[in-house]
C-alpha cells in the first residue's frame, strides 16, 4: 500500500539557522588563522541581541562581534523594523578556553593517533531516489527555500519578503519505495505588513504558486512531473507572518539537526555540527559516514544505505562500524547468496580510514569551509573549489580549498573492485 513521508527545511533567516551560521563563521575565522584551532562555539540570537559562548583553543585573534554582524547583514537582517539588525543589535561574547582535560584526550605526539573529541554515534545515509543521493522530500524542501531567498535578494519580485521562512514537503511512495507524486507542500514565509490581511495572504499565495513554484520546477527538472495539479498547498497557513526571525523566536545553534542531515530518513546520533571543529566527531565522522553511504549507493551496492560509526572519547579507532541496506543489497557474497550487511560492514571497514586524523586529512577539514554548510543542509551539496585568504607564518596569503568534499564520489571504483561490481 502506498505511504507518505515528510521532510522540512528552514531558511537562512530562521533564528536557529542564524545562530548556526554565526557559529560556523566564527569557526572559519579561527581556522583561517590557525588550522589547528579547537573550537566549540554556541550562539543565541533574540530581539536585538546576539550571545556568543563556547570553548576555543587557538593562536588566532578574531573580532567575533564583527564576524557576527557580517553574517547577520549577509542573511538580510538590515532594517530596524525587524527588531534585529546587523548594525544595531548587541553582541556579547562569553567564549573561553577549551578544557585541558578534553584537549589531552584529543592531541597526540603523532597526529595519526589523534583521539576522538567525544564519545557518541554518528550516521550517514544515501538513497538513489535523487541525483544527489538525498531523500526527495528534503531536497525539494531545501530548493523551495533557496529559491525563495534568491527571489528576496534579487529584489525584483515578491519584494515584501523577509528573511525568515520554513518549508515542508510530503511525498507519496509506492509499495516498492518509489516516489509517485508530491502530496503536500507547506510554505510559511515572513513578509512586510503591506495590505489588509486577506488581500496580503492572497498575494503571497498567488506569488508562491506563480513565481516560486515554476522556478523550483526548473531547478528540479528531473522530478518536475511530480508537481501535479493535485498537490495540496498550505501557504502561510496561520495567516499573517510579519513578526519573525530572532525577534519572533529565540534561535540557538544546533537545533535543526534533522534539517542539516536527511530530513528524518535513516537515523541521527543526536550531535549537532555547526560551530565545531573537525576534532569533534559529531561533525567529521557524520560527514565521513555520509561519504561512505553515498559512494556505496553510487557504486551499485544497494538502493539505500545507512552507516553508523561510534567512538570513545580520546580513542582514535572507532568502537563500532555498522552498515544496513534495508534489504536493498544488489551484490552477492562468496557463497553466491545476497551479501549480508555484516559482510558489507567488514569490507567498508577495510576500505575507509575512520580515525579522526584520517577523516580530517581525507576531506581537508582544517580549512575555512564551513560557513556555507550552515544553511540548506550539510549533505547533498556540490563540492566546489574556491580561493580563500588564510594566515600563514604571520602573513596573509591566498589558498585554494574545496568545499563539501564528503560529497565526492571518489571511492566508487575502489568499492566496485572490492565488491566485484
Amino acid at each position: 500500500m502506498p505511504y507518505l513521508f515528510t521532510s522540512e527545511s528552514v531558511s537562512e533567516g530562521h533564528p536557529d539557522k542564524v545562530a548556526d551560521q554565526i557559529s560556523d563563521a566564527l569557526l572559519d575565522e579561527f581556522l583561517r588563522q590557525d588550522p589547528a584551532s579547537k573550537v566549540a562555539c554556541e550562539t543565541l540570537v533574540t530581539t536585538g541581541l546576539v550571545v556568543l559562548s563556547g570553548e576555543v583553543k587557538t593562536e588566532a585573534y578574531v573580532d567575533v562581534q564583527k564576524v557576527a554582524r557580517e553574517v547577520i547583514k549577509k542573511i538580510g537582517y538590515t532594517k530596524s523594523e525587524y527588531k534585529f539588525d546587523s548594525e544595531a543589535c548587541g553582541v556579547i561574547s562569553a567564549i573561553h578556553e577549551q578544557s585541558g582535560d578534553i584537549n589531552q584526550g584529543v592531541e597526540r605526539a603523532k597526529p595519526e593517533e589523534q583521539g576522538a573529541g567525544d564519545q557518541g554515534m554518528m550516521f550517514g545515509y544515501a538513497t538513489n531516489e535523487t541525483d544527489s543521493y538525498m531523500p526527495l522530500a528534503l531536497e525539494i524542501s531545501h530548493v523551495l527555500l533557496k529559491e525563495l531567498a534568491a527571489i528576496r535578494k534579487e529584489g525584483k519580485e515578491m519584494t515584501y519578503l523577509r528573511p525568515d521562512a520554513k518549508s515542508q514537503v510530503t511525498i507519496r511512495y509506492s509499495d516498492t519505495h518509489v516516489p509517485e507524486t508530491i502530496d503536500t507542500i507547506v510554505i510559511s514565509t515572513q513578509h512586510d505588513d503591506f495590505a489588509g490581511e486577506a488581500e496580503m495572504l492572497k498575494k503571497i499565495n498567488d506569488d508562491v504558486l506563480n513565481i516560486l513554484i515554476p522556478r523550483v520546477k526548473a531547478k528540479l527538472s528531473k522530478v518536475a512531473n511530480l508537481f501535479t495539479s493535485d498537490i495540496k498547498y498550505h501557504i502561510n497557513p496561520t495567516g499573517k507572518f510579519v513578526i519573525g526571525g530572532p525577534h519572533g523566536d529565540t534561535g540557538l545553534t544546533g537545533r535543526k539537526i534533522i534539517v542539516d542531515t536527511y530530513g528524518g530518513k535513516g537515523a541521527h546520533g543526536g550531535g549537532a555540527f555547526s560551530g565545531k571543529d573537525s576534532s569533534k566527531v559529531d561533525r567529521s565522522a557524520a560527514y565521513a559516514a555520509r561519504h561512505i553511504a553515498k559512494n556505496l549507493v553510487a557504486a551499485g551496492v544497494a538502493d539505500q544505505v545507512l552507516v553508523q560509526v561510534a567512538y570513545a572519547i580520546g580513542v582514535a579507532d572507532p568502537v563500532g562500524l555498522y552498515v544496513t541496506t534495508y534489504n536493498s543489497t544488489k551484490v552477492k557474497g562468496a557463497n553466491g547468496e545476497v551479501m549480508s550487511d555484516g559482510e558489507i560492514s567488514e569490507k567498508v571497514a577495510s576500505l575507509f580510514d575512520m580515525r579522526p586524523y584520517g577523516i580530517v586529512t581525507r576531506f581537508g577539514l582544517q580549512n575555512p569551509i564551513f560557513a556555507e554548510t550552515a544553511a540548506y543542509g550539510h549533505m547533498g551539496r556540490t563540492p566546489e573549489k574556491k580561493t580563500v585568504k588564510v594566515k600563514q607564518n604571520g602573513n596573509w596569503t591566498e589558498k585554494e580549498v574545496e568545499t563539501f568534499t564528503w560529497e565526492k564520489l571518489d571511492y566508487v571504483d575502489k568499492i566496485k573492485a572490492a565488491f566485484g561490481l
